[in-house]
């Protein structure tokens, strides 16, 4: 099977919501991996999809020794994937949907060089919101190691931004404490250190690496930090609110069971 093979049939999976089994004994290694994944991102735009950010995946060091990684990855984030703050994402059993808090940032100015300094990356930053990312995976009972999910451009699926929107200058980006509930229930709690040390780190590792990759951070980019807590699995009708303290918060509704 090759790349190529690969590639469509995670199309394929992600368009029927059926997952696959995984595809870790077929990928050798993680750029033929990212290079799965560069095939569906240019599948995409020729589709007419429009790129408008990056997610960053894999910030806690707790799942990276999961996975058998010492890095974060990445995957692409498109328009259609962009949810409205409150709004209502079907719910489709087969795309195993499951719901993280994170922070995410707009960036007012292009990170292109792959020597970026941490100077730079702050001066880029316009504006940060409180986001809830929604990950699925087409990879059957989310069995997964880093290749597969870096094949799956990241267990990518859909995002929101708050509102409230906050410059970078005074914000605590280390000890924000966030809360995600589902009802009343608080199911998620976390704060920035549990990303990578701090969300500046990643999107510091993000904007080097996509840099290397030919895809640099532009002006207007969305980037999603990585997961201040743990990630709780999606149910029919489930309303996810997620407050980070400093920045406000966002929300997202799944529907019911088709």
């Amino acid at each position: 099977m090759t790349l190529d093979d690969i590639a469509r049939a995670l199309r394929e999976a992600d368009a029927a919501g059926a997952p696959i089994l995984p595809v870790r004994e077929k990928i050798a290694t993680a750029e033929d991996a990212y290079a799965v994944q560069e095939i569906n991102t240019c599948a995409r735009l020729a589709a007419g999809g429009r790129l408008v950010g990056r997610k960053i995946g894999l910030t806690n060091p707790a799942v990276q020794r999961q996975l058998g990684v010492d890095q974060p990855d990445y995957g692409m984030l498109f328009a259609d994937m962009d949810v409205p703050h409150d709004g209502e994402i079907p719910f489709v059993a087969g795309a195993q949907m499951k719901a993280e808090a994170e922070l995410a940032f707009i960036l007012g100015r292009p990170l292109t060089a792959p020597d970026c300094t941490m100077a730079e990356v702050i001066r880029a930053v316009e504006y940060l919101v409180p986001s809830l990312e929604i990950v699925g995976s087409r990879i059957a009972n989310w069995d997964i190691r880093f290749v597969d999910t870096v094949a799956d451009n990241a267990s990518s699926a859909f995002f929101t931004l708050g509102p409230s929107a906050r410059r970078l200058d005074g914000a605590d980006l280390l000890d924000c404490r966030m809360q995600m509930r589902c009802g009343d229930q608080v199911v998620s709690e976390g704060s920035g250190r549990a990303c990578l040390g701090s969300p500046l780190n990643a999107l510091l590792w993000l904007a080097r690496v996509m840099a290397r990759a030919g895809r640099p951070l532009g002006e207007g980019d969305v980037v999603l930090s990585g997961a201040l807590g743990p990630m709780v699995a999606a149910t029919p009708g489930a309303r996810f609110v997620a407050e980070i303290e400093g920045f406000g918060e966002t929300a997202v509704t799944f529907g019911e069971a088709e």
